[in-house]
């Protein structure tokens, strides 16, 4: 079965497949033995947009989650998010900004990542998992079965353990592959088995500089 959606999407309505990012970091690659994901982090106070021309994604599953973490002041809190996690995906022109705000004598700063533009190759990654709180995109699924429980969704890497706030029970997706074009996308986290990005460039500059 192959099926087309277009426009924004938001945690409640799980309508449309949420695409990995490159997590905002200097340490860009993560390699875990065996693809074996570390325990769920708390995030900052800080999202990050992403956008890409294309991502083409095998073994896909998403649910729904908590993330928690902090404020910018350090406070405690917490972000409805919805996980979505490929066992393989290739982007093409991958992008991604975080604005840090006030930073002393400079103000905004911010932080812009590419990777997998023109004359290199598409950005790889395998077992991956993304914490999304927005997302706009054309996209196609194949083979995809909505409404399945999250424990019991076999097509993509699994839930992604380590303490994770999730209901083994609640509502799922998942889909053989899908193909998301045009994708623009917020996020809080991003964990990965491995990450490689070919002709990737980071760049810093004062005021809001974003990918889209």
């Amino acid at each position: 079965m192959e099926s087309q959606v277009r426009g924004g999407t938001r945690w409640k309505r799980f309508a449309v497949v949420m695409v990995p990012s490159v997590a905002a970091t200097a340490c860009i690659g993560v390699a875990l033995a065996q693809g074996a994901l570390a325990a769920s982090f708390s995030v900052s106070g800080q999202s990050f947009k992403v956008s890409a021309d294309q991502l083409v994604g095998t073994g896909f599953e998403q649910y729904g989650a908590i993330d928690s973490g902090y404020t910018m002041d350090g406070k405690k809190t917490a972000h409805p998010v919805a996980v979505s996690a490929f066992k393989h995906a290739e982007i093409t022109n991958l992008c991604q900004s975080v604005v840090t705000p006030d930073v002393p004598i400079f103000g905004n700063v911010s932080l812009i990542l590419r990777a997998g533009g023109e004359g290199h190759d598409k950005v790889q990654a395998d077992n991956i998992y993304i914490d999304v709180a927005d997302l706009q995109a054309d996209a196609t699924f194949d083979n995809i079965d909505i409404g399945v429980a999250t424990k019991d969704a076999s097509k993509g890497p699994g839930m992604k353990g380590g303490g994770e706030q999730a209901n083994p029970f609640g509502f799922a997706q998942q889909a053989d592959k899908a193909t998301l074009v045009g994708v623009k996308q917020t996020a809080w986290a991003t964990t990965a088995g491995t990450f490689k990005l070919s002709g990737l460039h980071m760049s810093l500059s004062t005021g809001v500089k974003e990918c889209y």
